[in-house]
């Protein structure tokens, strides 16, 4: 007889369901759910797990990188945000339409998403948000009910009669919607009639309006990006949100709804001249863990989660449908392992069967970590592997950026060490550029020439006896950070003042900030510094680069 779980609903679990793995994938959700931070002890009330195997998970998914133990809080990283990114990948739509959403995000100053169907809720896959003491706070991955948003009348013209009896009884169970997280918790007001109403009239329309069902003052406009592929089928929702200090819902319909169509039609049109999708490789490396030893791993770490998330990270650009050979090979994993991955996640409704023998990504995957990460800042990210350089050099770090003038750095990330006598810089702090190691790998990557950089170099004063302000000879020290990655300045700032940086590059390989360490002139030699700290900075660097390439593919990193 099949089991039956209490860790996600009361459906039966399979047989060859992976236990393991339908804990990890429980404690992930709890952890989206709860913002990205809960105590382990919380993470066990949550899950009614016991507190050995909410440890034993979570320090599995601590050496994958995919959460962070920070004293007695578990914390979400960037890294798990790989499992996300197979959807997106594998989707397609976030590559080929994102730029038709920022563009007419910029063009009516409004905030503009995309959304796909997930179940009987709607879940975003791109989002184009305003900056405003007022603006949208969705992201990436959260779940709306069906009903309370302009997108859901749309796709609900496509359920089936099953779909629509699975709507109403999920309505019955949970009637304030505390199975949506990301919506704030409040009563039925509206019948289901007025939703069916809502949908026939959405059939009839080709667009609906949501007023202010999410919230007081929020108001949007929908129109669906039908697929010329897939026989006129939706694939996504275009979505238009304001607020009523600044449109009615009437006004969204009758002024930007025609914006927003035109909008549609381009999105409709780049579907349609797209190429195919090649067939794809997987990514190097699937089996970091499927290839590892217990032994190299260690007794705490738990085997069959870490190989059952590679198996989602199978999927991507390219492999959007993967048969469980594809898997197997993709994975190293033995097909049985593979197959007994694959029976998890499609009782947990993370994939599902796409014909042929293949199985595809749902939109489910997003609630593995993604929504809370996705407005990530590079400070954010950089602190805690800062923490830990300042840890292993036993010296301040910090992560500064260039200012617009590229006349100063301002400091946006610090992990300071306790010392009697040490480097007491404030986040926000501006600097002169030119006399700081940070400020020489930020400029060196301006190009030769560039005004940024003939502004920077113009008035060099000296700050200690031995600032540089020759231009010619500061030029030269810039030439060298671009020769061999890496600046060090002695005494230039400040008299005692020793400090070496180094790069901190985006996906495109441009420099987006600068890593340092900064000492007391007496505790280490310029020699040391470039023995000793260098490479623990290199190494760093690489760490905070990994974590921004992840977090920035379908998501904006916030850098200043």
């Amino acid at each position: 007889m099949p089991a039956k779980t209490t860790l996600d609903d009361d459906r039966a679990v399979p047989t060859e369901a992976v236990t393991p793995l339908i804990r990890g994938v429980t404690v992930l959700r709890r952890l989206t759910e709860a913002g990205g931070t809960l105590s382990a002890s919380a993470l066990e009330r949550g899950t009614g797990l016991a507190r050995s195997t909410v440890d034993r998970i979570t320090s599995t998914l601590a050496r994958m990188g995919y959460v962070r133990l920070d004293g007695r809080d578990i914390v979400l990283a960037p890294r798990v945000m790989e499992l996300g990114n197979a959807y997106l990948a594998a989707l397609a739509l976030p590559a080929l339409l994102a730029s038709h959403a920022d563009a007419l995000a910029d063009e009516l100053d409004e905030s503009v998403s995309l959304a796909v169907a997930d179940r009987d809720g709607i879940r975003f896959i791109h989002q184009a948000t305003r900056r405003r003491a007022m603006s949208l706070s969705f992201r990436i991955g959260d779940l709306l009910p069906a009903e309370r948003t302009s997108p859901g009348p749309l796709f609900a013209t496509e359920w089936t009669d099953a779909q629509w009896r699975t709507w109403r009884e999920r309505r019955a169970a949970d009637p304030d919607d505390r199975g949506f997280p990301a919506a704030p918790w409040q009563s039925h007001s509206s019948s289901d009639e007025d939703f069916e109403r809502r949908a026939a009239r959405a059939r009839k329309d080709g667009w609906a309006l949501d007023d202010q069902l999410i919230e007081p003052g929020l108001v949007a406009v929908s129109v669906p990006v039908r697929d010329p592929r897939a026989g006129g089928r939706i694939a996504c929702v275009a979505n238009v949100v304001s607020h009523t200090s600044r449109h009615t819902a009437a006004d969204l319909r009758d002024t930007l709804l025609p914006r927003l169509r035109t909008a549609v039609a381009d999105m409709e049109r780049q579907l349609r001249e797209a190429p195919e999708p090649r067939p794809a490789t997987a990514p190097a490396g699937l089996a970091t863990w499927t290839g590892a030893s217990k032994q190299e791993l260690g007794r705490e770490f738990v085997e069959s989660l870490a190989r059952g998330l590679t198996v989602l990270t199978a999927f991507g650009e390219g492999r959007a449908e993967l048969t469980l050979t594809d898997v197997a090979n993709a994975t190293g994993l033995a097909r049985a392992t593979a197959r007994r991955a694959l029976i998890t996640y499609e009782h947990l409704g993370l994939v599902r069967p796409s014909g042929n023998r293949a199985f595809s990504l749902t939109p489910r995957v997003l609630s593995l970590g993604y929504p809370p990460l996705s407005r990530t800042s590079l400070a954010q990210i950089a602190t805690p592997h800062l923490a830990e350089l300042a840890d292993r050099v036993h010296e301040s770090a910090s992560l500064a950026v260039l200012t617009p003038s590229a006349e100063e750095i301002q400091y946006i990330a610090r992990a300071a060490t306790s010392r009697v006598m040490s480097v007491n810089i404030t986040i926000g702090t501006r600097l002169p550029a030119y006399a700081t190691s940070m400020g020489r790998v930020l400029l060196a990557d301006l190009p030769e020439g560039d005004g940024q950089l003939s502004s920077a170099l113009r008035e060099l004063r000296p700050l200690t006896p031995r600032t540089v302000t020759d231009p010619a000879t500061l030029e030269s020290a810039l030439s060298h950070v671009r020769a061999h990655g890496y600046a060090l300045v002695d005494e230039e700032l400040e008299a005692g003042l020793r400090s070496v940086a180094v790069p901190v590059r985006d996906r495109t390989g441009r420099v987006v900030a600068a890593l340092n360490v900064a000492m007391h002139a007496a505790r280490r030699s310029v020699e040391e510094c470039v023995r000793e700290v260098l490479p623990e900075l290199v190494e760093t660097a690489g760490r905070v680069e990994g974590d921004l390439r992840v977090a920035g593919r379908f998501g904006g990193v916030a850098v200043g």
